[in-house]
């Protein structure tokens, strides 16, 4: 038996506003608010609320055949709440469904796996208490930022309980053996691995509408038979792409939704199935432990992590945020943690990049910045007087060492209060349950 394990990710970054020098310890929000509204408000209209609805109807009109996972992130959701409530909406119906999976992502869209296991941890756990607040799901499979994995994260995501993960299939890892498998972690043999097969996926993200391409026009039964001609023990073939490819990147007038639509009629013609990524974990075993000594994820032909951290300019970017990160956690100022988890954002560093771009990736193209400089610049004002503010609570010149001496005397004193407050709970219903004996004792018995 052969399926298809589809991912859509929805992702909106917080874009900054032209912010200053000047600006420096004078303003404190740094967010365009009307950017921000136009682009999720536009693209929700032109490509997320028409894609969700035909997806809620393939899974409708398949009596739950038809089934999907998918990866949206916190600060997505957010804005969703606050421009588009519509999009939340159709959402918690598709998650009604009970056919249709979320996956776990760290909350900011960071790349906090890459420096801070820490930070890593405390957003994956945020952003499932989320889909689980919103939508009632509980995620047992991950997604990380742009499918960032590698063997030093796998024990991470291991640890906090996940089954599963979804990742590149990088050729420069892969060598000679085919995506369309299940793997295990080298690091952490428990932890099973989708790969997604970047051919596949980039022809419909990529190559849909490109008449210049020698497979165009792409329909629906040609995708199939692609699907259908690879070899009987590659069981499952992972595809993974934005869900802006439906309406923003491939235009609607493409007929990219007519062609999603007719997919699951001429898979069931071919005896192909449709799973979720925790599926196929299930069904499937490992064929063997795949080793990725350095990180791997979906952005260009590379399939590094030289997008975001390629150049100097972004490595100083990144290096100077999480300087603070352990200060930024000792705090209780709501709003600076806010900032801490926006500034992380893996966009502001993609929008730094100097790097010439394969064919099909348009993600550059929604950079606000006109040069990599200005974004660097811009995002650097913005830091500096967010790091202002960090250390008027945490000042710099505390060590290191003794900054963490008084995180760790912090968190054994809460240790130590949830404790105390346990076994003033388990007295107090010790007294009041003598105190009911003590009365019955005392009520004389009616003759």
């Amino acid at each position: 038996m052969k399926a298809i394990a589809f991912n859509f990710e929805i992702h909106q970054p917080m874009r900054l506003k032209r912010y200053r020098f000047f600006d420096i310890g004078n303003d404190h929000y740094y967010y365009d608010d009307f950017l921000n509204d136009d682009i999720v408000t536009r693209v929700a209209e032109t490509s997320y609320i028409p894609a969700a609805r035909t997806l809620l109807k393939m899974v409708e009109d398949s009596k739950g055949k038809f089934r999907f996972s998918l990866s949206v992130s916190g600060v997505a959701i957010e804005q969703f709440e606050q421009y588009v409530p519509e999009m939340i909406d159709l959402l918690k119906k598709l998650a009604a469904t009970g056919k249709v999976e979320f996956l776990a992502m760290p909350y900011a869209f960071s790349l906090a796996s890459l420096t801070d296991p820490i930070e890593f941890a405390e957003q994956v756990k945020v952003h499932c208490d989320r889909l689980q607040e919103l939508f009632g799901v509980k995620p047992t499979v991950m997604h990380n930022t742009e499918m960032i994995y590698s063997d030093e994260i796998a024990p991470q995501i291991a640890a906090m309980g996940f089954k599963g993960v979804l990742t590149e299939g990088a050729k420069h890892v892969l060598g000679w053996k085919s995506p369309n498998y299940v793997y295990s972690a080298a690091t952490a043999p428990k932890l099973k691995l989708l790969l997604r097969n970047p051919k596949l996926s980039s022809d419909i993200s990529a190559r849909f509408n490109d008449a210049n391409w020698d497979a165009y026009p792409l329909t629906a039964d040609k995708y199939i038979d692609w699907i259908a001609s690879t070899p009987a023990e590659e069981q499952i073939i992972n595809l993974d792409m934005s869900l802006s490819t439906f309406g923003e990147l491939q235009p609607l007038s493409s007929g990219i939704l007519q062609f999603l639509e007719a997919l699951p009629r001429f898979a069931r013609d071919k005896g192909i199935e449709f799973w979720t990524p925790s599926e196929a974990i299930k069904k499937l075993k490992s064929v063997g432990q795949l080793v990725v000594m350095h990180p791997i994820s979906d952005a260009d032909e590379a399939r590094d992590t030289s997008a975001w951290l390629g150049n100097q300019l972004q490595n100083e970017a990144f290096n100077k945020l999480y300087s603070v990160a352990e200060r930024v956690r000792l705090c209780d100022d709501r709003r600076l943690k806010q900032d801490w988890w926006y500034l992380q954002g893996a966009d502001h560093f993609f929008y730094m990049s100097t790097k010439r771009l394969a064919d099909g990736e348009a993600h550059s193209s929604f950079s606000p910045y006109e040069t990599p400089f200005q974004a660097f610049t811009n995002y650097m004002n913005a830091l500096s007087d967010f790091i202002v503010r960090v250390e008027d609570q945490y000042p710099m010149d505390i060590e290191n060492e003794e900054l963490n001496a008084l995180l760790t005397t912090i968190r054994n004193q809460e240790r130590e209060i949830e404790t105390l407050n346990k076994e003033l709970t388990s007295m107090r219903k010790n007294i009041e349950h003598y105190n009911e004996e003590h009365l019955l004792r005392k009520t004389p018995s009616k003759k």
